[in-house]
């Protein structure tokens, strides 16, 4: 079975609002947080304006992770008993190549060359979020799941396997859940399909990399395998002979294309949480997430009136 990508003829532009609110318990006297939330300047897509306010105010400054993400460094040295984080981002997102139907000969042999590759190396072994387990060489046993002749193909139908195996119900696990819990249960949601597929991937040669972002869904509601109005999304590249990394979706069934905006790359989901520090003080604390996605006009400036028809949203 082949994963058509919906390709855009045109690039597409997005505004996307990532609200973050902490409440405490009782006052936090200091804070330092990471944030994961600008958007990645790259050969898919281009970064057309970004922002991060707080409140209360601190002190922000910028860095580049291993990884080639940006990060914000946040520090609130004044006491509160709330904080709320607010980025906005402007991106352009190009449209998707047209992969071919089948790799040369070769593919796989090129694949397995980059064993020795030190580049590589960081995506090609287990790291702590997606390695191998017992129960991922049963479930992998159980479906049969095995490369095949050409690595392009067999990760397609690795990502429908996967597709058709589980279920997506929100909820059913957390962030810090492994992938043994989806596999347990065949429930679980997009960073769960992406990090069940990252391992099997990995155990095959395969240079694999999770990918943090947002999928903007047109119209009012997600495919039948993947939620309505999904905003933040995870999803998985992989590095394939000719054509360098290939971004799959197994949640949706798809290839990546146009309405997919990456934020930030790493091993799994633990190297690109969006918020990520420490607290003075605070005692119990409670987290609240909003992200709007808004397609805008492809051709016109920044700042253009979004179309309402087109707003995702998660919280």
């Amino acid at each position: 079975m082949t994963l058509p990508a919906a390709g855009s003829a045109r690039a597409a532009r997005y505004r996307i609002e990532h609200l973050t609110g902490f409440g405490y318990s009782s006052p936090v006297r200091r804070c330092t947080m990471s944030l994961c939330h600008r958007p990645l300047d790259d050969a898919r897509q281009q970064v057309l304006g970004f922002g991060i306010t707080t409140s209360p105010r601190g002190r922000l400054t910028t860095e580049i992770d291993p990884f080639g993400n940006t990060r914000h460094v946040l520090t609130v040295n004044e006491t509160h008993d709330t904080l709320e984080v607010v980025s906005v981002s402007t991106v352009e997102v190009f449209p998707s190549p047209t992969l071919p139907q089948c790799l040369g000969p070769d593919a796989w042999e090129v694949v397995r060359s980059w064993s020795t590759d030190l580049a590589s190396w960081q995506f090609t072994h287990p790291s702590p979020g997606a390695g191998p387990t017992p129960a991922l060489t049963g479930f992998v046993s159980e479906l049969g799941v095995q490369p095949g002749s050409d690595p392009l193909a067999d990760l397609v139908d690795l990502a429908s396997t996967l597709n058709d195996a589980f279920d997506y119900v929100p909820g059913s696990t957390s962030v810090d859940s492994s992938i043994d819990e989806i596999l347990a249960t065949r429930r679980g949601v997009c960073q769960d399909y992406a990090h069940v597929m990252i391992a099997i991937a990995r155990s095959w040669g395969v240079p694999t990399r999770y990918v943090s972002g947002y999928l903007h869904v047109e119209g009012a509601s997600g495919g039948p395998s993947g939620p309505p109005g999904t905003a933040t999304h995870a999803w998985v590249e992989c590095r394939i002979p000719q054509l360098g990394w290939v971004e799959f979706d197994p949640t949706n069934r798809t290839l990546t294309d146009h309405r997919y905006v990456r934020t930030a790359v790493g091993r799994d989901y633990r190297d690109v949480p969006p918020t990520r520090g420490v607290v003075e003080g605070g005692a119990n604390s409670r987290l609240d997430v909003d992200v709007r996605v808004t397609r805008l006009a492809d051709a016109a400036p920044p700042g253009t009136t979004p179309d309402p028809e087109g707003t995702a949203r998660s919280g």
